[in-house]
């Protein structure tokens, strides 16, 4: 990837249209701002129960947003990254809609995973309740096949996505085929979505398996050989990402964002500076995503401890729910028919509690930390939560999937905040000193101080965490 910073964005709800309306914003008023885009899923539909992320068909694009010569033509402008949906396919996909009219006949019954592949005899409530998930619900789910048959498949998200047994020949096939497509298309990055739960295994947590790692070795191989990075997409523990990080090309700072949060919260910078002298160098750093804010990575897990302790974590999440004026409660946990119970659903605005200097500053230490930046289209525009989306979707991730009309793109664009947050991430992208060093300096727990330096080029970085503003300094580029 280019070491330059990236937009995050589904295309239709930044751009009121398709690729090419995204293309010239890219080409417009966001000229020379970002080095790849990650295009949320495009594929068709856009807009099903899960945003994109249950298509019927995972190598056909929305044609409401154009075509795959749409998304050639863009990745010749930026760096294209492109969701690979690991663990399922769609309810109304053709595959499982032919294994529902034909059942065992189908060629596409290997492809769905039944749970007496992994449970032969059915599964005992012990093993049932060992199994990790980001919901209450049960793990299966019960369909009714054309000759009148019921068969349980494994629903790991929700009814509507159906998990792929993908250590299969099917399953194989399947993803190879959806591989071979980006690679025609240009992209040059993918992202693994909800890969930690593709891997079953009776009496386990069917969650980051030792052969889940050998998996996502073995996908990661094979996106290699078609000129691909891989981004892996976990929300775990934090000693998980740093086992992950060392296998793949790219994983996410999850925890950066939960942990910027917790630094404002108590004044204190020190489990931030413990996190940014741990965290590997190969991440994306973000502060806010299409999903919610991370808790669960900055958490223990069983024995293991987090970066922050328990009751700091209770108080970091109340932090937030009142910096949103209790808007994020409403869109958290089960309120809101959430699969994320390990999420607040909040934009990281609002999490800031509308403080412009803090969420700048928020911005600034994600712009500096090693790594590549990335930066969602609602955090992009300072947009604030949702709360008609919410109210007419009842899903708690829409507080922050705003659709943003032409007019409220020009106003966002128009706003000072907006304005320094791409002059900060100009200076991210095109200072000398980002090629150079990066060290985390020595200053009082409620300072967070960094540098870049390269030969006599220099940029520092100083936030008061009590007061919640900050200081760059950059030495002159020539």
């Amino acid at each position: 990837m280019k070491p330059q910073t990236q937009l995050v964005c589904y295309v239709d709800r930044l751009s009121g249209g398709g690729i090419a309306q995204l293309s010239a914003l890219l080409d417009g008023p966001l000229a020379g701002l970002f080095g790849g885009v990650h295009v949320l899923p495009f594929f068709d539909p856009i807009d099903g129960a899960d945003a994109g992320f249950d298509p019927k068909d995972h190598t056909k694009i929305d044609p409401r947003l154009g075509t795959w010569s749409d998304l050639a033509a863009l990745s010749e402008r930026v760096e294209v990254m492109a969701d690979l949906i690991v663990n399922h396919i769609s309810s109304e996909s053709p595959q499982f809609l032919d294994f529902i009219a034909r059942g065992d006949a189908s060629p596409w019954s290997g492809l769905v995973l039944k749970p007496g592949a992994v449970f032969p005899g059915g599964a005992t409530q012990a093993e049932l309740d060992l199994i990790y998930r980001t919901q209450s619900a049960h793990p299966f789910s019960e369909v009714t096949l054309a000759s009148g048959e019921t068969r349980e498949v494994w629903t790991t998200f929700t009814r509507n996505q159906i998990d792929i047994d993908v250590e299969g020949a099917a399953g194989k096939a399947y993803l190879a085929s959806i591989l071979e497509r980006f690679e025609r298309s240009g992209v040059r990055s993918i992202r693994l979505d909800a890969v930690g739960y593709a891997i079953k295994r009776r009496g386990t947590s069917c969650f980051m398996l030792p052969e889940t790692f050998a998996f996502i070795r073995e996908l990661t191989d094979d996106a290699r050989r078609r000129g691909m990075e891989v981004l892996v997409e976990i929300h775990s523990h934090y000693e998980t990402q740093l086992a992950i990080a060392a296998q793949v090309d790219w994983v996410y700072d999850f925890a950066l964002p939960p942990l910027i949060l917790h630094a404002f919260c108590h004044g204190n910078a020190g489990p931030l500076a413990r996190w940014i002298q741990l965290r590997p160098n190969n991440s994306i750093t973000v502060l806010d995503t299409h999903d919610g804010i991370g808790i669960v990575d900055i958490g223990s897990a069983g024995s293991r401890p987090g970066l922050v302790p328990p009751g700091e974590l209770e108080q970091l999440v109340d932090y937030i729910h009142e910096n949103s004026r209790g808007q994020s409660r409403l869109a958290t946990g089960e309120s809101a028919s959430n699969l994320d119970l390990y999420q607040v659903n909040c934009t990281y605005f609002d999490a800031c509690g509308r403080d412009v200097e803090a969420y700048l500053a928020a911005r600034a230490i994600q712009l500096f930390l090693p790594g590549i930046p990335q930066i969602y289209y609602v955090g992009l525009l300072g947009g604030t939560n949702d709360m008609d989306l919410l109210a007419r979707t009842g899903v708690g991730r829409d507080i922050n999937r705003h659709y943003f009309s032409p007019e409220e793109i020009q106003e966002a664009l128009a706003k000072p905040m907006t304005q320094r947050l791409f002059e900060l991430i100009r200076l991210r992208n095109h200072h000398p000193a980002m090629q150079g060093t990066f060290t985390l300096r020595d200053a009082p727990s409620h300072v967070l101080s960094m540098q870049w330096s390269l030969e006599r080029h220099k940029l520092e970085l100083d936030v008061d965490l009590r007061r919640r503003r900050f200081e760059v300094r950059a030495t002159p580029s020539a």
